[in-house]
This record gives structure tokens, C-alpha cells and sequence, in this order.
């Protein structure tokens, strides 16, 4: 049995469903767990590919974080496909732009009052499941309270998830490097003032945006919202590695995390460096940006709740203050916020209090 074959038939551990988010209406509601953790028990063992020609370092170079900062990054124009939504507020758009090849999917809103060109906040949705997301799920509606302040909000689908084309993300690389190729698009919306721009995150878009800092430093200022730990041993020792084949056929299938995306074309040698990776503590340092702080130009402020992290689909509240400690330990600027009996959505009044904390944030530092 090949290498290829050998992984189709491991028990992939846990779909990362982390990051489901309140709903775009006038009351927030809280996320309900649909999965249950299942420990990890295992490591996979793997037979070298005859034709495997790089150590797993080199193959995973490129997925590092070092990697993402010499990245070439492929980007192009910000197309309108069409407009979805025109209030008193804002105007919705459903947008596509190129990024490394792949055509992705995403929401743009332009505010109705103020003068342009706006400043620019980039809205980084977390985990849904690629069966229901649709574009702009997770973020809506904390972007129309951004319009509403004279800020234009932009959020990527990323690969994979509604009409985004599909293509390899390790670690979340694919990710962050579809959220840096949409700011870079930015310059072809008239209305953006791409000196100003912030990021806000929740969950895996939280690890996102993460991602994100460390190796752009265009972002003036960033929210972290219910974020999944900054440590890929973490992630992966609560939720497994991805699942190698189709994103969709891994998402029904029990104990498969589908955030990281592992097509079945990729090369052998790959496929092996990343499952080894995943238990490789020199490799996983090299992913992970809390390792990497010290790249960080942002003040970011740490949103979390105290009762999180008590069902598969949270993150535990020791993420975001383990998050924090790096920060100042890498002497950057943060604040931690934990919010007394919050879940991994935070419901009516505190949602409030945390869009506020975020715009006062914005208004600070990129308006």
C-alpha cells in the first residue's frame, strides 16, 4: 500500500467546528456544539514515499511562517459580482478577486454616510461548515456596526468555503494568504484608504488574523475575538490534523478537521511532511505565530469569554490569556478582556460592549 493510499484510510480526529458565530440579526445567539472532542489516541505511521526527494523541513518551508514572509504573493483587481443588500447604512456587495491562482469569494460594504476614501477594517469569519456558510456568514453583522462608525469592511471567504475555489492550506497558510491578497486587491475599490486599515477576527478567523500580523504589517490595529490558540500544537492536540481528500467528503465524515485543506494531488513527500509535522515540535514552533510575535506592528486587544472552551466547538479561555503573556513577553502592545460567563459568541449587551471596544480600538489606531 502506498503512502497516498495509507493516509485515505486514517482516522482523521476532529472537525474543527471552533468557530461558529451569532447570527446577523438584532439578538446575538450563542453557538451550539454539533461534535464531540475525540482524544487523540494515535500516531499515524507513515511509509516514505519511494519517490519522496525533501526532508519534511524543507517540504513545509513554505508553510512556515519565515516561508509566508518570502511569499510571492498573486493578486489582482476587487470585481463586484453583484449587490446583495442597500440600506441607510451601507451598501453589500458580493465580490470576487484573484489570490495565488485561486478565484475567491467575499463581502464588501461601503458605508453610506462620512466622506471617502474610508478606512478599511478586514473581517475574518471563523469556522462554519462548508454546507451551510454562505459569503459574509460570521461577520455581517459586526461589519454593518463598523459602517454605521465610517468604516468600509471587507471579509474573504477564503478557499474552500461558499464560491471561493479550493486549493491547499497547511496550518491555515492558504488562509492568511487569501486575507493578504485581498488587501492587496484593496487599491481597486475607490472608496478604500488602504493607509488605514485593521483587522477583526473571531475564532479561526482569529488564528487568522494572527497569521496575518506576523507576517504583514500593513494592519494598523486588530481584534481578537474567541480566538483559537496562536500554538498549532494546541489546535492540533484538541482538534487533530486536517483530512486528507476533499473538503466536503471530510467535513461528513466523523473526527475529520477540515480547516486545513489537503487535496489529494499534492505530492506524496508533502503529504508525509505534514502529518509528520503535526507531531514535530521544531515544525510546529515554525507554524505558529506566537512564536513570532516579535513581527507583530499592531496593538491587538484579546476578547475572550470566561465559559468557553467547555464544548468541542470552543476555545478554552487559557488560549487567549497564554496569547497575551507572549505578547507582552515579545514586548508588544495588547490588552486581554475576559468577559465574566461569556461562551465562545458573546450574547446581546456584551456583544455590544465588544463591537464598542473594537471600534474605540479602530478610531484609535487606523481612523
Amino acid at each position: 500500500m502506498n503512502s497516498r493510499a495509507r493516509y485515505l484510510i486514517l482516522p482523521v480526529l476532529l472537525i474543527l467546528s471552533a468557530c461558529l458565530s451569532t447570527p446577523a440579526s438584532s439578538t446575538a445567539v450563542a453557538s451550539t456544539a454539533t461534535h464531540t472532542p475525540v482524544p487523540v489516541t494515535f500516531t499515524p505511521s507513515i511509509t516514505p514515499s519511494p519517490t519522496a526527494t525533501m526532508t519534511p523541513k524543507e517540504a513545509l518551508q513554505p508553510f512556515t511562517i519565515d516561508g509566508l514572509r518570502k511569499h510571492k504573493f498573486q493578486s489582482g483587481k476587487i470585481i463586484i459580482r453583484e449587490t446583495l443588500l442597500e440600506t441607510e447604512v451601507f451598501t453589500r456587495y458580493l465580490i470576487e478577486y484573484p489570490s495565488d491562482g485561486l478565484t475567491i469569494t467575499g463581502i464588501l460594504q461601503i458605508p453610506k454616510t462620512g466622506e471617502a476614501p474610508f478606512p478599511v477594517i478586514v473581517m475574518n469569519h471563523g469556522f462554519f461548515s462548508r454546507y451551510i456558510y454562505n459569503s459574509g456568514d460570521g461577520t455581517d453583522r459586526a461589519a454593518e456596526f463598523l459602517n454605521r462608525r465610517g468604516y468600509l469592511t471587507v471579509s474573504s471567504d477564503y478557499r474552500s468555503w461558499a464560491n471561493a475555489e479550493t486549493g491547499v492550506s497547511l496550518f491555515y497558510s492558504g488562509l492568511a494568504i487569501d486575507v493578504i491578497n485581498l488587501m492587496n486587491a484593496l487599491p481597486s475599490i475607490p472608496e478604500a484608504d488602504t493607509e488605514r486599515i485593521g483587522m477583526w477576527g473571531h475564532s479561526m478567523g482569529g488564528g487568522t488574523t494572527l497569521k496575518v500580523l506576523v507576517v504583514d504589517d500593513r494592519v494598523k490595529a486588530a481584534v481578537l475575538y474567541s480566538t483559537v490558540s496562536g500554538d498549532f500544537e494546541e489546535v492540533i492536540g484538541r482538534w487533530g490534523p486536517g483530512c486528507l481528500g476533499d473538503v466536503f467528503e471530510g467535513e461528513a465524515t466523523f473526527g475529520c478537521n477540515s480547516s486545513d485543506i489537503l487535496p489529494l494531488d499534492l505530492p506524496d513527500d508533502l503529504i508525509e511532511a505534514y502529518f509528520k509535522g503535526t507531531t514535530d515540535p521544531v515544525i510546529l514552533k515554525a507554524v505558529s505565530p506566537i512564536y513570532h510575535l516579535k513581527n507583530v506592528t499592531a496593538p491587538v486587544q484579546i476578547n475572550y469569554g470566561t465559559e468557553d472552551g467547555k464544548t468541542s466547538a470552543g476555545t478554552p479561555p487559557e488560549w487567549s490569556k497564554k496569547l497575551y503573556d507572549a505578547f507582552l513577553e515579545a514586548g508588544r502592545e495588547a490588552q486581554l478582556i475576559g468577559v465574566e460567563g461569556e461562551e465562545h459568541s458573546f450574547k446581546y449587551d456584551q456583544w455590544f460592549y465588544l463591537m464598542e471596544r473594537s471600534a474605540q480600538l479602530f478610531d484609535k489606531y487606523v481612523k
